[in-house]
């Protein structure tokens, strides 16, 4: 009877697995063999999308729901916070209309959609070979850099900061220097 829960508990992880490897980010890609501004800056996009999966993976809803004070966010509030900033940076240097999301989303929804949009800004950035054409009369590419992206960054921290405080700990197999999980 335990052999047979154990097994049971292998396949049900192996398929967790193997969905969140559909999802973009469970590793960060490959390097690209040039240094331009467009692979630096996706690069920058895909260490947030890396850091945002592993620091949102696994997330209960006693997490979602878990605050540090009565004035901070919850967990679920910083991932919606980490989603409007997806959307923002995607929408900046889209050429496609402009997309925000009024209706509320699951966790589940705003968790895919963040690391999509960041997976497409990356793709879009990636190819550029000037990011003076991202700016506009409201923004300058720069401000994406030390705004919504170092922001998002910043609240992935805080992120694996509540979900350790809540009694769920990040996955100690992330290495975020090669953005590979170790073996």
């Amino acid at each position: 009877m335990k052999l047979k829960l154990l097994i049971l508990l292998i396949t049900i992880s192996g398929v967790a697995m193997a969905q969140n490897k559909e999802l973009p980010y469970y590793e960060i890609p490959e390097m690209t063999e040039a240094y331009t501004a467009g692979t630096v800056a996706a690069r920058m996009v895909d260490a947030l999308g890396f850091r945002f999966f592993w620091a949102s993976e696994g997330l209960r809803t006693k997490d979602l729901e878990y605050k540090a004070s009565s004035s901070s966010r919850t967990s679920a509030e910083t991932i919606e916070h980490i989603f409007g900033m997806s959307q923002f940076i995607l929408n900046t240097i889209s050429k496609e209309p402009k997309t925000t999301n009024k209706e509320p989303l699951s966790f589940k929804v705003q968790r895919e959609q963040t690391l999509l949009n960041l997976k497409k800004a990356s793709d879009i950035l990636r190819v550029s070979n000037n990011l003076e054409q991202y700016d506009t009369e409201r923004v300058q590419f720069w401000n994406m850099i030390n705004g919504p992206i170092s922001d998002a960054i910043w609240h992935c921290g805080q992120l694996v900061t509540l979900r350790r405080a809540s009694g769920n700990s990040f996955n100690s197999n992330i290495n975020l220097f090669s953005g590979k999980i170790r073996n």
